[in-house]
């Protein structure tokens, strides 16, 4: 790997820096420690700093001495943790019950800090860089907040760019692909409501359990019958809610779920044709449906310009066979609201397969979203290190 020798050799700073935001998590729009604590550093290394966008969400401002440019670059990380309660008991986990970082935010703010600290000491570009400290990934869309808030009016920029985590791949890897590369994220609720009556009398009652067992598997056809066999999309019946005692037939029964795709098309068609089963398979037995759809986060999909810029980037800092494609996934993430807004790319830092834990993680998988992840901090100068590359060849175009 080509690390820029600067930043590797801030390699025990990062690495604690890291460690103490894991060890204080902080969730969607509360993350006013970890908002403190990239202020304080941003300023000691005299970056402007612009605070309260999307609540808790900080950008500083790194303008090069190179010359006079309207260019600039937008970097991105996210900051927030989520409410789990952390399975590790070594030194640095998690000290809040019922809050960790388990999706690597802490690694990501620390990496864009890794190159913001380095750009403010080596200014030698023409332009501007932005680094956007965002709130509220996980939940709440903060990075939309944070655009409502003027995020883009108040720091022009032509591009934006982030990167993610990803367990599974090698730790000195980056995959990256034009196009989608995550979908979209999307939430549906219905309540059926019956007839409520005793269990030993169904025929008197409407029943809504049997009618919401017949409504999954009527769901479960949506993508395998309706969607085109090419698309790719998810439909997920994650909660069941009903009945108090085992001798009564309730009156209602709520289905909660997930649906994920790629484009618009399909989407509606999934939210069309999840309706129409609700409500017509309700009406056949007699019962009534409640049906909402709520659209959260749409689909991330990077720009083919910079996408081909970022690859060219990842590929003068990267081992040579590091640098490999994304297949897409159909997780979600909110820095797609910035890329319907301004051209960029996101890519994704390999995070190695688990073997980088201290003795005391959970035993389990080192996966995002699982109680016995950990960011790996080895990948930390490489984050660092092309974000840096990022802004300087950009600024340089």
């Amino acid at each position: 790997m080509n690390l820029i020798d600067a930043i590797a050799a801030q390699s025990d700073a990062l690495r604690a820096i890291r460690r103490d935001i894991h060890a204080h998590p902080e969730l969607a729009f509360e993350e006013t420690r970890t908002a403190d604590l990239v202020a304080d550093c941003l300023t000691r290394w005299g970056i402007p700093i612009h605070r309260g966008l999307g609540g808790t969400g900080v950008v500083g401002t790194i303008r090069g001495t190179a010359g006079d440019s309207d260019r600039a670059i937008g970097l991105r990380a996210d900051m927030d943790a989520l409410p789990m309660t952390e399975a590790n008991t070594f030194e640095h986990a998690s000290k809040t019950p019922g809050k960790m970082h388990a999706c690597g935010h802490d690694g990501h703010t620390t990496m864009l800090l890794g190159a913001a600290q380095y750009l403010a000491a080596n200014r030698d570009f023409a332009g501007t860089v932005y680094v956007i400290f965002q709130p509220a990934e996980e939940h709440g869309g903060g990075a939309r907040v944070m655009m409502q808030d003027g995020l883009f009016e108040q720091f022009p920029m032509q591009a934006v760019f982030g990167v993610h985590n990803m367990p599974g791949i090698p730790a000195g890897t980056i995959a990256l692909s034009p196009g989608p590369v995550l979908a979209s994220n999307n939430e549906f609720a219905l309540t059926i409501q019956g007839k409520g009556g005793h269990a030993a009398m169904p025929h008197l009652a409407v029943d809504p359990i049997a009618i919401a067992a017949q409504v999954i598997q009527a769901f479960q056809n949506v993508v395998s019958r309706n969607v085109k066999p090419l698309e790719a999309a998810v439909v997920s019946v994650t909660m069941i809610e009903a009945g108090e005692v085992p001798n009564v037939i309730p009156g209602t029964c709520t289905l909660r779920g997930s649906v994920r795709a790629y484009t618009a098309e399909t989407l509606d068609l999934i939210e069309r044709r999840l309706g129409e089963i609700a409500q017509m398979t309700c009406a056949a037995h007699g019962a009534t449906a409640d049906f909402h759809f709520q659209r959260n986060y749409p689909a991330t999909f990077n720009h083919d310009a910079e996408t081909a810029f970022a690859r060219e980037v990842i590929a003068g800092v990267v081992s040579p066979g590091a640098l490999v494609a994304q297949v897409p996934i159909m997780a979600a993430e909110d820095f797609s609201f910035m890329l319907q807004e301004m051209p960029g790319c996101y890519a994704f830092i390999g995070n190695g397969d688990g073997e980088h834990r201290d003795a005391g993680h959970g035993q389990g998988p080192c996966l995002v979203h699982n109680t016995s992840y950990d960011f790996n901090d080895e990948i930390l100068p490489l984050g660092a290190t092309y974000f840096v590359r990022l802004a300087q060849a950009w600024l340089a175009r």
